[in-house]
């Protein structure tokens, strides 16, 4: 049965772009390369580790969803998305490989009259100067001409109930202004509101700079994590007291580390020849700097806290609450939990954890004991570290339960637990 959209790349990024669009009532393939995937939402479940649980699932299959492998079944459909992954490689430019992967997939069975929208987290001009070659190549086609192309930054918030799909606004950038129109008609079936950039350019932009926006002031928040520490100044009654300002400041709260798949951008860096005249962004790399260095700090707060009650890191029982990078879901994408861990072992501390989300956690290959019993574990072991603040956890109880707890997200209440 032919379908009207089809997303390609079936991970954090497609899955709720495909879930949004079966909602609307809209055809939709999703197409993967990955056997693993196919396999896994055939069966009904997911097969990563995000906002969209194996109920969800089956209802997008009840309602027509239809996970493919087979690449012909691109040339069938009027739309076509790629959100593939766009990791952060080495050497701070974003990998675009599988987002190249699937824009040569997709130029084999290119129609006319096909709108293409990239969603992927890129560098500004991969739309026109990377994405179009690749299309143009292996079409035949045109761009702006024979075919539609734009830009369209997203904008997920894993777990929040307030702010879905259908009430988020939509940024959008074409090619052309009939591509930016084309695009505005889709997205247009899935959300209340589409923002029209000035083109595609402006569109990457936009991500970049919410992404670092994002970076920017948890590293600001973070850094004044430590400066109250060294001053014995509540940070969090800090917070609590500037957020009341109507206007110009919005709240941050440190952490642990920074997790999540949006990694900063630095457009300094970019992975064609058309890099920026020199001038990289200072601040996203100080920022990365900052937040890079808070596992670390975590680390040394536990040395200290243990010293101070006759205790060393080598030989303690330290327990590990909360492991995803984010609250009340399973998502473990560059959460702090296991560089904190690897480095507490590196010091001969005794490593367990408890997450009601994880099941089972591994530090180097190796498993990591798991709590069953969650006040029994913050009982015994010498130091309980909260990463994560999920839900269930009932922190007060905790706090009266554990010999020595640090809070590194502020959530006890006020006297009850170390802060960060």
């Amino acid at each position: 049965m032919p379908a009207d959209l089809a997303v390609i790349g079936l991970g954090h990024l497609g899955l709720p772009l495909a879930q949004a669009a079966v909602s609307a009532g809209i055809q939709t393939i999703g197409y993967d390369t990955d056997p693993r995937a196919f396999a896994e939402l055939s069966a009904g479940r997911t097969p990563v580790e995000g906002p969209l649980t194996a109920s969800d699932i089956r209802r997008m299959l009840s309602g027509g969803f239809r996970p493919t492998t087979n690449q012909a079944e691109l040339g069938r459909v009027r739309t076509a998305v790629i959100c593939a992954p766009t990791p952060l490689g080495p050497d701070r430019t974003l990998d675009l490989t599988a987002v190249g992967d699937a824009a040569r997939a997709l130029a084999a069975r290119l129609r006319p009259h096909t709108t293409v929208l990239l969603e992927s987290a890129v560098h500004p001009g991969t739309t026109e100067n990377f994405l179009l070659p690749i299309l143009e190549e292996g079409s035949g086609l045109r761009g702006g001409r024979d075919f539609h192309l734009a830009y369209s930054p997203t904008r997920l918030d894993p777990g929040n109930r307030t702010h879905v799909y259908a009430n988020t606004p939509k940024v959008i950038g074409g090619l052309t202004p009939a591509c930016t129109e084309s695009a505005a008609a889709f997205y247009g079936r899935l959300t209340d509101k589409v923002v029209r950039a000035r083109g595609p350019r402006e569109a990457e932009m936009t991500k970049v700079l919410e992404t670092n926006f994002r970076h920017v002031n948890i590293a600001l928040v973070n850094e004044m994590a430590v400066l109250c520490h060294d001053l014995g100044v509540d940070l969090w009654d800090v917070i609590r007291c500037a957020e009341t300002k109507p206007f110009g400041f919005q709240p941050f709260r440190p952490g642990p580390g920074v997790g999540g798949h949006g990694a900063p951008v630095d457009p300094g860096y970019l992975p064609y020849n058309s890099r920026t005249p020199g001038h990289p962004l200072r601040m996203v790399s100080l920022a990365q700097e900052i937040n890079d260095r808070m596992p670390q700090y975590v680390i040394q707060r536990c040395a200290t806290l243990l010293n101070e009650h006759g205790k060393s890191v080598r030989g303690a029982r330290v327990l590990l609450l909360g492991v995803t990078y984010k609250p009340d879901l399973a998502d473990q994408e560059a959460s702090p939990a296991r560089e904190i861990a690897t480095r507490l072992m590196d010091m001969g501390a005794q490593i367990g954890y408890h997450d009601p989300h994880v099941l089972d956690w591994r530090v180097r290959e190796l498993p990591v004991p798991r709590a069953d019993s969650l006040y029994e574990a913050a009982s015994s072991a010498d130091l309980t570290v909260l990463l994560q603040h999920h839900r269930t956890y009932d922190l007060q109880g905790l706090a009266v339960k554990a010999q020595l707890l640090l809070d590194t997200r502020g959530a006890t209440p006020a006297g009850a637990a170390h802060r960060l």
